[in-house]
């Protein structure tokens, strides 16, 4: 216990305060280009993280083995560069991108702000992506993986809202093959319009798609279709949440993903005047509201995997009682470093 104590320790007094001095977005790049060098040098590191292999952990869903519920959420490692290390450092699976079909910058600069008293992060970023082809390199590149791979696909930006389906369909053509699963990403607050592919008749026609694209394409490695799965807002009304739903289980989506980051500042005892989606502690209570009223809506026929203000082992179980299948971790990992899913293991198993 003392030798996982202390690497803990050392990160929390020496690296973050090193990490939270610098611009957020070049921190985080700094960090992903470190991970990206080591590469299959952090994979033997997994043994070390603690119960993250535990038989009593593992999960099959999708027809997937996981092997601990705690995923890497959409847009911490956007370009695929990282995939041996968050192996190494236990996650159970991850989610790369969002990816667009074509190459693009995003928004501009600064668009990544931490709220540190509120442990919350907000964020503009704006799907910037080195574009499908290149993602597809890498994940080809990467070799033989012990952890489900998902990718999570977003809209061009410059593609009109009226030509979103084929802009999916070319990003799914040369992913899907290279995953485990696929997200749509229909929710993220800053691509203009986007979230208007929530509204029932298109995200009907959109995951309608996509999902005869995957079963033309043949079984993967859970010997079946790729899952295809549909990434929530939290901002959505009631309403709205159950027509999205609705429509994306009669187009034969296999799952969701909820939520994606809110527009909503209630709450925060940093108020910050920065556009952008806001993730973190201040978002936990509504997304596991979603997650729950996703599960009641499907009556639990289909999984939902659990994002939003999870830091510990404790968030972790709610959101898994809430009806969540599996989760994801992005400003929990910010804030917690690189032992945090092992510590949220050993929580569990507690």
């Amino acid at each position: 216990m003392g030798l996982r104590i202390i690497p803990g320790m050392l990160y929390d007094r020496l690296v973050r305060p090193a990490l939270f001095a610098a611009d957020p977005e070049r921190a985080h790049e700094a960090t992903l280009r470190l991970l990206a060098a080591l590469g299959p040098l952090l994979r033997p590191l997994r043994r070390y993280m603690g119960p993250v292999d535990d038989p009593r952990l593992a999960r099959t869903v999708f027809g997937l083995r996981f092997p601990n519920p705690i995923g890497l959420a959409a847009g911490f490692d956007k370009q695929a560069t990282c995939l041996d290390a968050w192996e190494g450092l236990g996650f159970g699976f991850v989610e790369v991108g969002t990816v667009t079909a074509e190459p693009q910058p995003g928004n501009p600069r600064p668009r990544l702000f931490r709220l540190p008293a509120d442990r919350a992060l907000v964020n503009r970023l704006g799907f910037n992506s080195d574009g499908a082809e290149a993602v597809a390199r890498r994940l080809a590149g990467a070799g033989p993986r012990r952890i489900p791979v998902g990718v999570n696909l977003g809209k061009t930006r410059a593609v009109p809202i009226e030509r979103a389906v084929a802009d999916y369909e070319a990003s799914f053509d040369r992913l899907a093959p290279l995953a485990d699963y696929v997200t749509v990403n229909v929710s993220s607050p800053n691509t203009p319009g986007l979230r208007d592919l929530q509204a029932a008749s298109r995200l009907r026609e959109l995951v309608s798609a996509l999902v005869a694209r995957s079963r033309r394409l043949g079984p993967g490695r859970a010997g079946r279709p790729r899952p295809l799965l549909v990434k929530l807002s939290p901002d959505l009304a009631d309403a709205d949440l159950d027509a999205a739903v609705d429509a994306a289980l009669e187009a034969g989506a296999d799952g969701f993903v909820a939520t994606n980051t809110t527009l909503r500042r209630e709450g925060l005892s940093s108020p910050i005047a920065e556009a952008g989606g806001l993730s973190g502690r201040p978002l936990a209570a509504r997304a596991r509201a979603v997650v729950a009223a996703v599960h009641r809506r499907t009556g639990g026929r289909v999984p939902v995997i659990g994002v939003g203000g999870l830091f510990d082992a404790d968030d972790v179980r709610a959101m898994l009682d809430a009806g969540a299948s599996l989760v994801q971790l992005y400003t929990g990992f910010v804030y917690g470093g690189p032992f945090t899913v092992g510590r949220i293991c050993r929580g569990l198993l507690a």
